[in-house]
């Protein structure tokens, strides 16, 4: 993705870029990719609120709209499962289209869901048409994708770590953000005035479309490349950290869809109860993010994540104790712990993928500013495909909340079987990028000698 390409009409098209190259970037690109990470904050930052609208449309929906617990939860994960799908193809369209190009489409596309809801929501409403408008709120979920690739070109890898988790802590704020704005709706106009949360994002999205515009600039040397996708996808990295991503941001917005609706199906909050609390886990797991990207920047991702999968190992031990002594602030307490343990290790897990595609570059034999660029561009196919993967994460903590709740009432089998996932990322984590080095993973004669995936 460096080096100069033949020029591209129309838009803003920088036609070389290379970030490596440290005069380059005092001189010309840390100022530009900083411009740039600002205004993908933000179109990502609406496209999580966005993609989480149903998490707090679920507590406007009283007794009037005929929706038992289990009929909410599935309204979340339909939500969930899309923005996971759509990750796949938003990635591929930066290259396609442009990072900036793009980020316009997708800024705008969060018009869709945002007037759906606005018109349907009210008692009487059919099921399946809720249905269908939780399914469109997919395509914030999708946002995260395409601006986590586009911000990965900007930046040169060692400091991607903290790039990566300051975007994507950004957007992950969305969801405590558009939380704490139902808070606002249900405890001055109360409950039944969904319509008021839903009509503040409509001028944000075009807002954040036109800064994007105006502000923002494609990058001509990324281009499609169906080469380093199937490379991507052939190479058992990429699945590991797909894994281990289900662990952390599967984590992380799986329990922010769900938390407030636990709160009133298990623990009897009210609507502006359960509003007044399922901000705090979303908005500390999104502002710890970048953190947890500065952390594996210096200490090495592999080290954050198993320590993060460990915390919340315990965390959630506490939950569940919590849980069968039906004890509130104890289960908030943990709760909050797992939310913010999630965020540090997203942060880790994204900067832990360049950082593994350039080591096994290195080690194969390439020289330095090779191994660079493969690991930018096999990286940027790849996290589509681990972002993708992570998501569904949040759709499978959906789904076990609606069968342990639909069985017994309760969330406590559901945080049993997350303890028993959080100690398997803990042994892969471990087993793959602490004890074994790179050349475990790697082939041919040069491999003994090079470096190990135990720094990223």
């Amino acid at each position: 993705m460096t080096g100069t390409t033949a020029p591209r009409k129309g838009g803003r098209w920088i036609e070389r870029w290379d970030p490596e190259d440290e005069v380059f970037w005092r001189e010309t690109g840390e100022r530009v990719a900083r411009r740039n990470l600002l205004y993908s904050v933000l179109s990502e930052h609406i496209g999580f609120s966005v993609w989480s609208l149903w998490s707090v449309m679920v507590l406007f929906m009283g007794p009037a709209y005929g929706i038992d617990p289990a009929g909410k939860f599935f309204l979340i994960a339909t939500a969930t499962a899309v923005g996971a799908l759509v990750r796949i193809p938003y990635t591929f369209a930066v290259a396609r289209f442009g990072g900036r190009n793009w980020t316009v489409v997708s800024a705008l596309l969060l018009l869709a869901p945002t007037v759906a809801a606005l018109v349907v929501m009210e008692p009487g409403t059919s099921y399946g048409t809720f249905l269908a408008v939780a399914a469109l709120t997919g395509v914030g979920g999708g946002n995260f994708a395409s601006s986590m690739t586009n911000i990965n070109a900007f930046f040169p890898l060692r400091k991607k770590g903290w790039a990566l988790g300051l975007n994507a802590g950004g957007g992950n704020i969305g969801v405590p953000v558009v939380q704490l704005a139902a808070l606002l709706v249900i405890g001055t106009a109360g409950a039944g005035h969904p319509r008021l949360l839903l009509a503040v994002y409509v001028p944000l999205i075009v807002a954040a479309a036109a800064l994007a515009l105006v502000r923002m600039d494609n990058l001509a040397p990324v281009r499609s490349d169906v080469g380093a996708v199937r490379d991507a996808a052939r190479d058992p990295h990429t699945w590991i950290m797909a894994f281990l991503y289900i662990g952390t941001f599967g984590s992380f917005i799986g329990y922010g869809f769900a938390f407030g609706l636990v709160l009133q199906t298990q623990f009897g909050r009210t609507p502006l109860q359960a509003a007044s609390l399922t901000f705090i886990g979303p908005l500390l797991g999104s502002l710890v993010r970048p953190v947890g990207g500065a952390l594996a920047d210096r200490l090495g991702g592999a080290r954050i994540t198993l320590a993060a999968f460990v915390a919340m190992a315990v965390a959630t031990s506490v939950v569940i104790l919590a849980s069968v002594r039906e004890s509130l602030p104890v289960f908030l307490v943990g709760f909050v712990a797992l939310f913010a343990l999630s965020g540090l290790g997203n942060g880790s897990t994204y900067k832990m993928i360049p950082g593994i595609f350039q080591a096994k570059a290195l080690a194969q034999g390439l020289g330095a500013e090779e191994a660079a660029a493969r690991g930018r561009r096999l990286s940027g196919a790849a996290m589509g495909l681990i972002g993708a993967v992570g998501a569904l994460g949040g759709l499978g903590i959906n789904l076990v909340f609606r069968e342990a709740f639909s069985r017994s009432g309760s969330g406590t089998a559901a945080f049993v079987t997350f303890l028993g996932f959080y100690a398997v990322c803990c042994a892969v984590t471990w087993a793959v990028y602490l004890r074994r080095p790179a050349t475990a993973s790697v082939t041919g004669p040069q491999a003994s000698a090079k470096p190990q995936l135990t720094s990223v």
